[in-house]
């Protein structure tokens, strides 16, 4: 068995889903089912013996540490984390709770259930932690991408709690030898994105006839990388990493925000057209969110010379898919929009003025 963390998440529960897609091994899914953590994501496994849901906090060591003691788990899979910018501006105490709190306390149940481990079983176990490209901090626009030496500089409590929680699963593999790995991603997109992101909060809003909401002057450059292939670069690094190492996970894909936008803007008009006019014409720049990342960007090719992994989706399908998704699937749109959802957007565009 392997255990997720995090897995009813839009990441998480995407890895979920490929996991079992392509292996027998059982999955035990370990999700507080905060706002983001949607147990509709995984509804296909309802009747699957190998996925496992069990309701906790990851900052709660008793009922963690019973769970690794009942079920022995060959590795972990962090995924778990507050991961919204402008929410860790809000409310930071809650990205310090389970970002950095959760981490640590994840690390050493992890830790002393590995030390008792019998010595095959103790050589093959694994905790693997999945983390951002924000904790670089920001790029100039001809900087160089991030590299896995990149040095940290977090601008963001979202992504220094991120950036606390990769130095403690460094120290534990330094000081303790457990083998951990670590993954830094870019933007991810995709299935089951909980739509306070860009993208799936573009598509919805564009349907609904609502302003289609772009920080700034809409320049801030991230590379997008689609969710499948997050996902199986994880099942790589699991498999085959080094541990100790860091391998940093990228789409090649560098748009600004303006272009994310103008793209899916086109697709809707192609595969939903309006009765007049054109989706573009729903853009609506609004106040930029404080301190707001200028450029991200992942140099993944230590991922491909080492382990032999590329990403199988350009922007341009990747894209095509996600929006389709979205059409296809109006009933997950149905449920993941709560009252608590409907309330967030209301606070975070609501009151900014149209610039």
């Amino acid at each position: 068995m392997i255990f997720i963390t995090g897995g009813a998440g839009f990441i998480g529960s995407n890895f979920i889903l490929d996991y079992l897609s392509a292996h027998n091994e059982h999955v035990l899914n370990i999700d507080k089912l905060t706002y983001a953590g949607n147990p509709f994501n995984l509804s296909s496994l309802d009747n699957d013996a190998r996925y496992h849901f069990v309701q906790a906090d990851i900052a709660d060591r008793e009922t963690i540490a019973a769970l690794f003691a009942q079920h022995r788990p060959r590795a972990i899979l962090h995924f778990a984390a507050e991961s919204h910018v402008d929410r860790s501006i809000h409310s930071p105490g809650e990205f310090i709770h389970t970002n950095v709190n959760g981490s640590f306390t994840l690390l050493e149940v992890a830790r002393h259930y590995w030390c008792d481990l019998p010595p095959v079983e103790k050589e093959s176990f694994r905790f693997l932690h999945v983390s951002t490209d924000e904790v670089y901090g920001t790029l100039g626009p001809s900087d160089p991408p991030f590299s896995e030496t990149t040095p940290y500089a977090p601008n963001s409590p979202y992504s220094a709690s991120k950036a606390a929680s990769d130095h403690l699963v460094r120290a534990y593999h330094h000081t303790y030898g457990l083998p951990t790995l670590t993954t830094n991603c870019s933007n991810n997109y995709g299935p089951y994105h909980f739509p306070e992101k860009l993208i799936p909060l573009v598509i919805l809003n564009a349907l609904d006839g609502k302003p289609l909401p772009i920080y700034g002057d809409g320049r801030q450059i991230r590379d997008w990388l689609f969710v499948s292939d997050h996902c199986t670069a994880i099942r790589e690094v699991l498999a085959r990493g080094t541990p100790g190492e860091t391998y940093n996970i990228g789409g090649w894909n560098e748009k600004t925000n303006l272009e994310v936008v103008h793209t899916l803007c086109d697709i809707l008009d192609r595969l939903k057209p309006k009765t007049a006019g054109s989706y573009r014409d729903q853009i609506a720049f609004v106040q930029d969110r404080p301190g707001h990342d200028r450029r991200y960007a992942i140099d993944a090719r230590k991922l491909e010379r080492e382990l032999g992994w590329k990403p199988a989706e350009t922007f341009e399908s990747g894209i095509a898919k996600t929006v389709r998704w979205y059409l296809d699937n109006p009933q997950w749109v149905l449920n993941v929009r709560s009252g608590g959802y409907l309330k967030w957007l209301e606070l975070q565009y609501g009151r900014k003025e149209n610039t």
